[in-house]
């Protein structure tokens, strides 16, 4: 560093608000992470998350019955503005996207290549062409897995990870 170079420290801000809970950090990353470590311990974390888990499974079961009652005429309707409204547009992320779709909205389990590829004609949108591919691709980069023993290790039982989820996540900020 030069005589005339001035160093200027970054800071971090993270804001949380949940319910009651309210936590606000300004600070260095290491005194953000030593704050959060000891906050996260505490009963109001748990609180928190309990409430977003909470809000989400409220919101999970609302669109449950809205398809159910509907009769699902409308899902492909639902799922190409999940895709668009979300950046969507690559295929491996669009299969990501039916995968958490036909799970977390319709509580589809078992979904086979045909149920996939009917969400996307569904919606109007071109089916992956290799559905298989798409799978095997992003099982390797640890975007979904296989619940349970060996009898569920088919592409048709796959579940999205905390990384694939996180991956939907951030392409709906960009």
């Amino acid at each position: 560093m030069t005589s005339g170079d001035v160093a200027t420290e970054v800071q971090n801000r993270i804001i949380v608000q949940v319910g009651d809970v309210d936590i606000d950090l300004t600070g260095s990353a290491k005194e953000i992470d030593s704050i959060m470590a000891t906050r996260i311990k505490e009963e109001s974390w748990s609180t928190a998350l309990a409430a977003i888990r909470t809000a989400r499974e409220i919101a999970i079961q609302a669109a449950r019955r809205a398809a159910e009652e509907s009769g699902l005429p409308e899902r492909g309707a639902a799922f190409q503005t999940l895709c668009q409204k979300n950046n969507l547009s690559r295929k491996p992320e669009q299969v990501l996207a039916a995968i958490q779709y036909l799970r977390e909205v319709e509580g589809v389990h078992d979904s086979p290549p045909r149920v996939i590829e009917g969400l996307f004609i569904d919606a109007g949108m071109e089916p992956p062409g290799n559905l298989s591919l798409y799978l095997n691709r992003l099982r390797e980069r640890h975007f979904i897995e296989y619940p349970g023993g060996d009898g569920n290790r088919k592409n048709r039982y796959a579940v999205l990870t905390t990384e694939g989820r996180s991956h939907l996540d951030n392409r709906s900020r960009e």
